[in-house]
């Protein structure tokens, strides 16, 4: 078979120039997205026509293997992504069908005696980091971005929200995978492979701190920022501290798991003392009705408002500590014209197989937490107060995947693109022309990891693409390995909230679907803040705090 050797000077022998043309995928993506304000699908097939022709005319990759790297972008971007999506928010519905949802909405507007602001970040950070350590890929935008609306939040609002509360737990989603692949791409032993998510949890301290901030100035400005200062700083520190904590001391694959229990605990300590001022007037400038009391919301209630996402907690969990359990069955192959003739610039060829565990897959284990939770309901329904027929979660599937066709599509399109600059040398042009900057690319190293996770919408394939590239440049400028590795991934959360699958999520979970511009728009300044955030940190532990790296 025909051998294809990335090159990352592929045109002219330049470098410089290779890198620049590299980025024309990217650049088409954005120009039809927010200049022409195409749809994200069509400005993700653009963009995938653009990659492919540079590959191919560029790059010098043959064209069968160059449509083949679409294919395999594209079953990836099917499986699991697209079902794991598919499953959360057909898992929501369920609970919205049997009248669940709405007694767990009253119940959050216990906590915090119904300010809004303090609610989302429960939901949107708390609750949807727990998500984000159980499954990832993109579940706790589509779950809590519906919970949100649930609560009378704006639909743009709760898409901005969820997007920046999806940050600082992004590094170490379903169970640590990001780090786990950056210390194994990277070639890290365990141990340092355990430096590498302390390290990490380091470089977001100050953002997993703020970002409870920056959602009450998303939804009430200053005036919120002032009015629920407290408890925001409660929850960011706490989530802070013991993201810290359990990153450093304990396992880093249960971070999210522990920082997320003791926020949500310290909260609900804080809450019980402090009180917050305003919340009439608060709800009226939202446009929000007060909260209704319910006399019959009790214990059970309560309970079975909560009961799904214990469900959830309880399968993840088991399917975690005994993998053989639902893992048995694993579908891998070798892929078509690519496996064993992709060769990188190191000589050696590139794994490009396809694995897809049927049953032990985030959006599997999620159709079953739903199947259990329906039975439930279905057999406890308390005299037919909460009725759910045997037929709603079957037509609640079949209308989900109708909602996210258009979705799929360019997540499906992204995946391609991403795949297809991959295998062909792009991206690694981008890669090793940044690091090229010598002492200074300390300072730029998240960059890279950024820009990853924003093409792929994946901190884990981000470390996949540049593990390797950020351990050569910190061997070139004399910097611990681990640093650089951690930085990649720091950069990665920050960029997680503007990729375009991100973007498409959140649009489909609060119905404005094709307008993902909007939402790009609102939240890309936030995502360049971070990454500044990040830099100057990064930056500073190869010099100032030099003594915090192993």
């Amino acid at each position: 078979m025909t051998e294809f050797h990335i090159t990352t000077d592929a045109i002219a022998d330049n470098l410089a120039l290779s890198a620049a043309v590299a980025t024309l995928p990217l650049v088409a993506f954005f120009i039809m997205l927010l200049g022409v304000k195409a749809r994200a699908h069509t400005s993700g097939a653009v963009a995938l026509v653009v990659a492919l022709l540079i590959s191919v005319l560029g790059f010098a990759m043959p064209i069968d293997m160059a449509i083949s790297s679409a294919f395999r972008g594209a079953l990836f971007g099917l499986f699991p992504i697209v079902w794991v999506i598919i499953t959360a928010i057909w898992f929501y519905e369920v609970t919205v069908s049997a009248g669940r949802f709405d007694d767990l909405r009253k119940t959050f507007d216990l906590l915090g005696d119904g300010d809004i602001r303090i609610q989302a970040i429960l939901i949107a950070f708390c609750f949807g980091g727990l998500l984000e350590a159980l499954a990832g890929f993109g579940a706790p935008v589509a779950i809590t971005a519906t919970m949100l609306l649930a609560l009378g939040i704006k639909p743009l609002k709760a898409a901005t929200t969820v997007l920046i509360a999806n940050t600082a737990p992004v590094a170490f989603g379903a169970v640590g995978i990001p780090v786990t692949t950056a210390g194994e791409v990277g070639g890290r032993t365990v141990e340092q492979t355990a430096d590498i998510a302390s390290l990490i949890s380091l470089q977001v301290l100050l953002i997993a701190a703020a970002v409870p901030f920056f959602i009450l100035f998303i939804l009430d400005g200053w005036r919120g920022v002032r009015e629920a200062a407290p408890a925001a700083a409660v929850i960011g520190i706490s989530f802070a501290i013991s993201q810290w904590a359990a990153a450093t001391f304990f396992a880093y694959q249960l971070t999210n798991v522990i920082a997320c229990i003791v926020s949500l605990g310290c909260a609900f300590v804080f809450l019980r003392v402090w009180k917050p001022k305003g919340v009439a007037e608060l709800r009226e400038r939202m446009g929000i009705p007060a909260p209704e009391q319910d006399s019959h919301l009790n214990g059970r209630r309560i309970w079975m408002a909560l009961l799904p996402y214990a469900v959830v907690v309880a399968v993840f969990a088991i399917a975690t500590a005994f993998p053989r359990l639902l893992g048995f069955l694993e579908v891998h192959f070798e892929w078509p014209l690519l496996s064993g003739t992709v060769i990188d610039t190191s000589g050696e060829a590139m794994d490009t197989s396809f694995s897809f565990n049927i049953f032990g897959n985030p959006g599997s284990l999620l159709l079953l937490s739903g199947i259990i939770v329906s039975i439930v309901y279905m057999v406890f329904n308390e005299n037919g107060t909460y009725p759910l027929p045997a037929s709603a979660p079957v037509a609640k599937f079949g209308e989900v995947l109708n909602r996210m066709k258009f979705s799929a599509l360019t997540i499906v399109f992204v995946l391609s693109l991403a795949y297809t600059m991959n295998y062909s040398g792009q991206t690694i042009a981008i890669g090793e022309f940044v690091a090229s900057a010598g002492a200074i690319f300390a300072l730029f190293a998240p960059v890279l990891g950024w820009v990853g996770t924003a093409v792929t919408g994946s901190d884990t394939s981000a470390n996949a693409l540049f593990a390797n590239l950020q351990v050569t440049a910190a061997d070139r400028i004399d910097v611990n390995p681990d640093l650089m590795l951690a930085a990649n991934t720091a950069g990665g959360v920050v960029g997680k909230m503007i990729s375009p699958q991100s973007l498409a999520i959140a649009a489909t979970a609060v119905k404005m679907e094709g307008e993902e511009s909007r939402i790009l728009k609102a939240v890309v300044g936030y995502s360049a803040l971070f990454l500044v955030i990040v830099c100057i940190t990064v930056f500073l532990m190869t010099n100032v705090l030099g003594f915090l790296v192993p």
